[in-house]
């Protein structure tokens, strides 16, 4: 019985993705869900209280992967620049992914301060992962530089998902030299 509730909750989990990257936070109703998974619409309320609490466990679950991603690139090189270009690199290379999408719908949507919070607290730590390649570079205010790092991250992210006419490696491109020159000067 464990077993069957837990794979029920994935696949809700999996629909939830899917309707995420596919249509955004409008498309992620309970209806869907259910019409998705093949449960019916009442048992959804069994697995989840409220859309809310599909994007908060949502967080939990893919936030995590997807950090240890960033972290596995950045880890694969040495030198402190090098680990800053990886950062920009493997997010970006991300935004395709499924569950990124899901995340990048789930950020852009109104949440609960739950939610909210557990976003924060996710890319808090994706900035705690650059800030020691900061301070090896003897920025002077490194947990501000990563904040401001992130936010050129952020938005070249932004320009990939809305399909900007420039291709993603030439935004990638222009994010990895802004963010070097600047950590440069």
């Amino acid at each position: 019985m464990a077993e069957h509730r837990s794979m029920q909750r994935a696949a809700l989990l999996d629909a939830a993705r899917s309707l995420l990257s596919e249509g955004g936070t409008e498309a992620l109703t309970f209806p869907a869900l259910a019409e998705r998974t093949g449960l019916a619409r009442s048992s959804v309320y069994e697995y989840f209280r409220s859309r809310a609490a599909v994007v908060e466990e949502l967080c939990e679950v893919d936030f995590p992967v997807w950090a240890a991603e960033v972290e596995a690139a950045m880890a694969a090189v040495g030198g402190a620049e090098a680990k800053i270009e990886a950062y920009v690199r493997k997010q970006l290379e991300l935004v395709g992914d499924r569950r990124h999408r899901a995340v990048v719908a789930i950020s852009a949507s109104e949440l609960d301060a739950g939610a909210r919070e557990k976003i924060r607290a996710a890319h808090g730590g994706l900035i705690a992962m650059i800030v020691e390649a900061l301070a090896d570079l003897d920025h002077a205010e490194p947990r501000l530089a990563a904040m401001l790092l992130q936010g050129v991250v952020d938005a070249a992210v932004r320009r990939i998902e809305l399909g900007a006419a420039e291709h993603p490696e030439a935004i990638t491109e222009a994010a990895v030299s802004m963010v070097l020159g600047g950590v440069r000067g």
